[in-house]
């Protein structure tokens, strides 16, 4: 795999994770407790042998940067090859910032052309699966493929949100349609491609200029099909989009099924991260646990039903969280309930608050179309007061103070915002 240059784009913004990417960028938004969402496609390089990759960042790139780091838990800090952060700049040659996935790549293109490799495989950081990208370059060289791309088949309800193509019986792709109405096949692409390292460049400068948007599945990949050998990669695990609040949600409820889809727990395809020194997790005297994640550092004295706990979370006792995810440093009160909600870093639920509660589930008033399904998120370093009731389909900013909270009760599908100017934190 020392032929082989990954190119992992990592820099798009993300509206519809709402609060949870306000000051991060989507691949760096924490997952499955221990875990951040581009763990997954760094983890799948490493197991699949390739050392050799470059991240595409743009949108709020610092907390992502500090995690990858010189890349070692996946083995990435090395003098040959090894992990390399490339951002927007400007030049004499006016680039810009990224107008879209091969934008990206493009305003890269004097990397790639100094790399000595055969093959570029472009992944996205945003999705959660467990895959073997070896298999798939096996495949594209057996084949003599000048492109292959790795699909997925989804229902047919969700075809409108996936670029959907067609294989015909040799597997090469002879349709390809970005969200249709109304599909011809199943078969969605899942934003992973090998391209021979010639081809890649041939048909990003034939195609760049655009000034609105220049993507793959859009722009590139259909004029690719009738000129050069394109093979589709049939992936067959785990693999989930969780580009909106609802489907990040769910993905984190997947990993505590009786015998989840994506096995976290085969040492063969490990998924990787930064490792930190937390003492074990900690159950009082009256802690109950039902099907959840306890992290290592967490202290539990309450109730944890269905829910991940991130690590140093305190649950104080008679506390209750069901169907949630906590994200790391987050307090819980005693006799708090907390229902379906996804609760940031470093935020204080004091005593006896309600939080996702009552089956009023009236959409987010300013995100209705990401908050409709009943969630309720509490942005980073909020604060919330003792009692308040906070309904469905909520949204707590970040870093609101107990101050900013004006009633006890906070309606389905309302707001609370900070009226104090940001403060940052170190």
């Amino acid at each position: 795999m020392r032929r082989v240059l990954a190119v992992i784009l990592a820099g798009g913004a993300s509206e519809r994770l709402s609060v949870l990417a306000a000051e991060r960028a989507k691949p760096a938004v924490p997952f499955g407790g221990k875990y951040r969402i581009i763990d997954f496609t760094l983890s799948n390089c490493a197991n699949s042998g390739i050392y050799n990759v470059a991240v595409l960042t743009q949108f709020n790139p610092r907390s992502l940067a500090q995690h990858v780091g010189v890349g070692r838990p996946w083995d990435m800090d090395r003098e040959s090859g090894g992990i390399v952060m490339l951002q927007p700049f400007l030049s004499r040659s006016q680039r810009n910032w990224y107008k879209g996935t091969a934008d990206a790549v493009y305003q890269n293109l004097y990397y790639i052309i100094d790399q000595r490799v055969d093959e570029i495989l472009v992944l996205s950081a945003d999705h959660i699966y467990s895959m073997r990208y070896d298999q798939m370059l096996a495949s594209h060289r057996n084949r003599q493929a000048d492109v292959s791309v790795a699909v997925y088949e989804v229902p047919h309800e969700e075809t409108s949100r996936f670029g959907i193509i067609t294989l015909d019986h040799n597997e090469r792709i002879v349709n390809f349609e970005e969200k249709p109405k109304a599909a011809k096949s199943r078969l969605a692409s899942m934003g992973i491609y090998i391209f021979n390292k010639k081809v890649l460049i041939d048909a990003l400068e034939e195609t760049s200029g655009s000034e609105t948007g220049y993507d793959f599945g859009h722009d590139v990949l259909p004029g690719l099909i009738s000129k050069y050998q394109v093979f589709g990669f049939r992936f067959r695990g785990y693999w989930r989009d969780v580009g909106t609040v609802e489907a990040y949600w769910q993905a984190n409820m997947d990993l505590i099924a009786d015998l989840p889809e994506l096995n976290l727990y085969n040492p063969e395809n490990e998924i990787r991260t930064i490792v930190q020194g937390y003492p074990p997790a900690k159950l009082g005297p009256h802690a109950t646990i039902n099907r959840a994640l306890i992290c290592n550092g967490a202290i539990v004295n309450g109730t944890v039903i269905d829910s991940i706990i991130s690590p140093r979370v305190f649950i104080e006792e008679d506390a209750v969280v069901k169907d949630s995810i906590i994200f790391e440093d987050t307090t819980v009160g005693r006799g708090t309930v907390i229902e379906k909600c996804i609760i940031d870093k470093q935020v204080w639920v004091s005593r006896g608050c309600y939080i996702g509660s009552g089956d009023d589930f009236t959409p987010n008033k300013e995100e209705p179309d990401y908050l409709s399904t009943g969630i309720t998120l509490v942005g980073k370093g909020t604060r919330i007061p003792s009692e308040v009731t906070i309904g469905r389909n909520c949204k707590i900013e970040p870093r609101v103070e107990a101050s900013d909270f004006l009633t006890k009760t906070v309606e389905s599908g309302e707001t609370v915002k900070s009226k104090s100017p940001r403060r940052y934190q170190i």
